[in-house]
């Protein structure tokens, strides 16, 4: 005979049962919770009040059941227009972009640039649970398959677009909506402090252009932007 064991789905089997009594008088509704172990034919045994310890285990479970109920990724409501791509299986994954705009920047001492404000380009950012890739755009227009990418004008990004996130505690739960999934990331990134420079990403001096720019109204010069051989297809494959 063939063993088609493993084509079954997970077989459950009953280990306990509850009881709930209450008290038939319309000016006492008492409850009373009476838990039973199962033998090995799933037949009730050694009945007996439930415990403190059987309820939290109970109510654990009820907890870990609701979390699981709400899909990783799964939208709050229509799909934001700014998101362009979203896998919610295996591990996840996002691609959305930002228009360009003015935001909080952190950097180390090392570098000399003070800490503010500053406007930074359009942006396009890939994530994962555990990783993030980003890349600048020079248009604040939803990008196509087409649209070419440009590096990241910022500190802590590698070459290929991937952000080093140096001792940040990413911690993204599996239970996210897409919005929150965004909203964590982004902060993840522009609440890190910037410390040092993988390649350099633009046409002039990264550490001079911050600079020039933290604590300004001046606008973010896209003419420095440096060109990648990658397009958001090239992401998708």
């Amino acid at each position: 005979m063939k063993d088609i064991t493993h084509h079954f789905g997970t077989l459950y089997h009953p280990v306990s049962a509850l009881v709930i009594y209450q008290a038939n008088d319309d000016d006492n509704r008492d409850t009373y919770v009476e838990h039973f172990d199962m033998d090995k034919n799933g037949n009730p045994i050694n009945a007996h009040p439930l415990s403190e310890r059987e309820a939290k285990i109970l109510a654990n479970s009820l907890n870990t059941g609701k979390e699981k109920s709400k899909a990783f990724l799964k939208p709050e409501s229509i799909l934001p227009t700014h998101v362009l791509y979203v896998n919610p299986i295996e591990k996840g994954s996002v691609i959305w972009y930002t228009k360009a705009k003015k935001t909080k920047l952190f950097f180390t001492k090392s570098l000399e640039i003070p800490n503010g404000t500053a406007n930074v380009p359009a942006m396009l950012w890939m994530a994962s649970k555990q990783h993030l890739t980003v890349f600048a755009l020079t248009s604040d227009k939803r990008p196509t398959e087409k649209t070419v990418l440009y590096h990241a004008p910022f500190f802590n990004v590698y070459e290929n677009g991937s952000v080093c996130m140096g001792t940040v505690n990413v911690d993204i739960k599996n239970s996210v909506s897409v919005e929150e999934f965004i909203q964590a990331w982004e902060n993840y990134f522009f609440n890190s402090r910037f410390s040092h420079l993988n390649h350099n990403p633009t046409n002039s001096n990264c550490v001079n252009l911050w600079k020039e720019l933290v604590n300004t109204d001046k606008p973010f010069p896209k003419e420095i932007l440096k060109k990648t051989s990658k397009t958001l297809k090239n992401l998708l494959l």
